[in-house]
């Protein structure tokens, strides 16, 4: 996967329908009455990333609405539109959390019944957040796709108004308030707006307006990696549905970009950038250091894609917005960002060393580090001659680059193995290292991730032990909708061509991850 998807000029396009298209959108942004219930943020300079970056980074604070999420726009502006029979008969929307919200809000604003339906593993500090904003909640499903039927259900069985996330003239047109904003706050230089996408609801309404009014600046969506479907869309010139999406960025994690959205993207967004999990975390962390607030894995997208730009391009000088989308976040979700912070900064390095099992080899281990910090050791005897640790240290991507580490411990004859890319490593082997299997195991060795919620664990393992033994368990909660577990299975050899068919019927996301040289060096 590339991480850099540029709309060519074919792609851009020039069809007759594309400037009546877009002074359609300025009008209904010009008219939409967003500051009803919506305030207009500030557009804050990010000052420590700017000097990191060698460029004016500003940020455009959606984490300020009154339900920290730019969503509150796009909702009111389309509720504002019902007529008042629609209104007496009440809204309908489906929704992981800050949409949802955001029509429970406006909805209370303009007096009519809202009912949210919300997968069963929405973080409850979301559910509570449309509960106390006056929505009628219904949980069903444990994914939003699942919910998203029950509410297009209930909406014709009621008569209700169904009210999109992102796909809807009016809900663009309300989110492209934050491109009026900016171009009102920075009427000077202004290089290239960074937006975060998930439907494409947000871009298609900065695009637009950006586009009709000055159109020399650059409009950039960033999307995770696992969760890229504007990026293929533009690729393959058509909405694709992706087979899967990653959930680590909840409030992005869509399957296929808005049709409207779309129409709007393959000839407006000039570029599409794609970021890791890990690089999202470092994002927030910079956030939090220009600003001390704290927003979501997609709030941080922008920022992301900045650092990731200004990487590529070596460009300085530039004046670059980023739109801090949102700050629904669950509390306990931060242990995660904090751990891999550091890793997405290329401030710390993860290594698998071998050294000789005598007296005196870690002492001498650290000597070879020199002055680096470990950040993380982990280590227990296994009879034999040499010795495996599980290491973290402490790294600068300029001044001392993990490649710097690597070479200089090869050149003092230790064995070194770089786990720092290496997801199994990160999430799973750091805490179970301390014993390997025993002879004749015949383990298979597996990475699942599958819905959380109660009942979940227990219901995994019912699905995947009634077969073969479990050699090998770990399972840690992070806060987030998805569970994420480490297993080996004892398959005997002649057995595992029916391991394939009984993990693809079980319905969750998996890796094999048997040969995994992780695993191998210290559980194997």
């Amino acid at each position: 996967m590339t991480s850099f998807t540029a709309c060519t000029q074919t792609s851009m396009g020039t069809s007759l329908g594309a400037p009546n298209l877009l002074s359609d959108y300025v009008r209904r942004i010009l008219s939409a009455p967003v500051y009803d219930l919506a305030i207009e943020t500030p557009l804050q300079a990010a000052r420590a990333l700017s000097a990191q970056l060698g460029n004016q980074v500003l940020l455009k604070r959606e984490d300020l609405q009154p339900t920290f999420s730019f969503k509150i726009r796009g909702a009111y502006n389309r509720l504002s539109r019902l007529t008042p029979e629609q209104r007496a008969r009440g809204v309908i929307t489906a929704s992981a959390g800050n949409h949802a919200q955001g029509v429970a809000l406006a909805a209370r604003e303009l007096g009519i019944v809202a009912t949210i339906v919300m997968p069963e593993t929405t973080p409850a500090l979301k559910v509570e957040g449309v509960r106390s904003r006056g929505g009628k909640v219904v949980l069903h499903g444990d994914a939003f796709p699942r919910a998203l039927a029950h509410a297009l259900q209930l909406a014709q069985r009621d008569s209700a108004t169904f009210v999109p996330p992102f796909d809807d003239p009016d809900v663009i047109a309300g989110q492209g308030t934050v491109a009026m904003e900016i171009l009102r706050q920075q009427p000077g230089a202004l290089d290239a707006i960074f937006v975060p996408v998930g439907g494409g609801g947000l871009i298609s309404g900065i695009a637009a307006y950006v586009k009709y009014l000055r159109p020399e600046v650059k409009v950039i969506g960033v999307e995770p990696q696992d969760s890229n479907c504007l990026q293929a869309a533009l690729a393959a010139g058509e909405r694709v549905v992706l087979p899967q999406v990653g959930t680590f960025a909840d409030g992005v994690a869509v399957a296929q970009i808005g049709a409207h959205c779309f129409d709007i993207c393959r000839h407006y967004v000039d570029e599409v950038i794609t970021v890791s999990s890990d690089e999202l975390c470092a994002a927030i962390k910079d956030i939090y250091d220009d600003t001390r607030s704290i927003t979501e894995p997609s709030g941080a997208l922008a920022v992301a894609g900045i650092k990731k730009y200004v990487a590529a391009r070596g460009v300085s000088g530039q004046t670059l917005v980023a739109i801090d989308s949102g700050a629904n976040v669950n509390f306990d979700r931060l242990r995660h960002v904090a751990e891999r912070a550091e890793l997405g900064e290329q401030r710390e390095a993860v290594i698998a060393v071998t050294i000789p099992e005598r007296p005196g080899s870690f002492r001498a281990f650290c000597q070879a580090l020199g002055r680096r910090q470990i950040t993380e050791f982990n280590y227990r005897y296994h009879p034999g001659k040499e010795a495996r640790l599980f290491v973290g240290v402490q790294i600068h991507p300029l001044t001392d680059p993990r490649e710097a580490l690597l070479a200089s411990l090869g050149e003092q004859g230790y064995e070194v193995l770089d786990l720092t890319d290496n997801e199994l490593a990160k999430l799973h082997i750091r805490h179970t290292v301390g014993g390997h299997a025993g002879p004749g195991a015949d383990e298979r060795v597996l990475r699942f991730e599958f819905p959380e919620r109660p009942g979940a664990l227990l219901g995994f393992l019912e699905s995947l032990g009634k077969r073969w033994n479990i050699s090998l368990f770990h399972y840690r909660n992070h806060g987030a909708a998805d569970a994420r577990v480490f297993a080996a299975l004892q398959v005997p050899e002649d057995e595992r061509g029916d391991l394939p068919g009984l993990l693809d019927a079980m319905g969750y996301r998996y890796w094999d991850e048997t040969d995994n040289p992780a695993y191998r060096l210290f559980l194997g």
